[in-house]
């Protein structure tokens, strides 16, 4: 690869523009989020946050517009290409998504099995540092699903997500059905395995506390577009309804003022 692909931006999304029928979700969506950043994806109920997080791993095609992860396009191109790039980021979706006739141990090898390219030892060391690396224990890989807390579900789905060591990790509503205890338990996982790692982190998030404890920007996404993209200090001043409401009602003070934001929002 050249220099500049290696320097390129974790994600690049240009000129989006999606349409579901006749109602459009988003009109010239434009979007960079720098290696190592973590961009958390606010916006308000049907902003159509999701959907570009689905866009950005390929689950859904935009109207138009491009989006490119590392510099190479996303969609088009050979197959092989494709199913490379897309070995370079992880997901861990809203609810999981486990499989539910899968034990936790055949969930995180899934995508090891997938590539067809360890042995079944190697596959299963592999899954071993996985479990421990979202502090889990080697037997609970021998559980199913259903017999797991909310937070173990999460912390197994990001040890699926994190099965390829990929160089991005998309999440979305990372904490959403926790209670505020396991909340901040699992933020501070994925804080610390983001630095470890070397992560870019792209999440959408209507939790303040979550938004406040991870991100290094925000994106926030109204009428249709990204209406206002920076740091927290930097986005607390954009005079806007979703902004206002979002960043300064009194349920956002304590996040706020745990970020050391207080002052600033004033």
């Amino acid at each position: 690869m050249t220099g500049t692909v290696r320097s390129a931006a974790a994600v690049r999304v240009r000129d989006l523009h999606t349409r579901f029928g006749e109602v459009w979700i988003h009109r010239g969506v434009d979007l960079e989020v720098a290696r190592g950043e973590m961009v958390s994806l606010v916006g308000g109920s049907g902003s159509g946050k999701t959907t570009l997080l689905r866009m950005m791993i390929g689950l859904l095609l935009p109207t138009s517009g491009t989006i490119e992860l590392f510099g190479e396009p996303l969609f088009g191109g050979s197959v092989a290409r494709e199913r490379a790039l897309r070995q370079r980021f992880g997901v861990l979706f809203q609810q999981g998504a486990l499989f539910s006739s899968f034990t936790v141990f055949d969930n995180i090898a899934f995508p090891l099995r997938e590539l067809k390219r360890y042995d079944e030892a190697t596959i299963h060391d592999l899954v071993m540092l996985k479990l421990s690396m979202v502090e889990l224990l080697p037997r609970h890989g021998r559980l199913m699903p259903a017999e797991l807390s909310g937070g173990m579900i999460k912390r197994v789905a990001l040890a699926r997500a994190l099965a390829l060591e990929p160089e991005l990790l998309l999440l979305d509503e990372p904490t959403a059905g926790l209670d505020p205890d396991r909340s901040d338990s699992f933020v501070r996982l994925i804080r610390m395995l983001g630095e470890e790692l070397g992560l870019t982190v792209v999440l959408v998030t209507h939790d303040l506390d979550t938004l406040a404890a991870l991100s290094t920007k925000v994106a926030v996404l109204a009428d249709q577009r990204i209406l206002a993209y920076g740091t927290t200090e930097e986005i607390i001043h954009v005079d806007h309804p979703f902004i206002r409401n979002f960043f300064l009602s009194d349920r956002s003070a304590r996040a706020l003022q745990n970020a050391g934001l207080a002052s600033a929002a004033h």
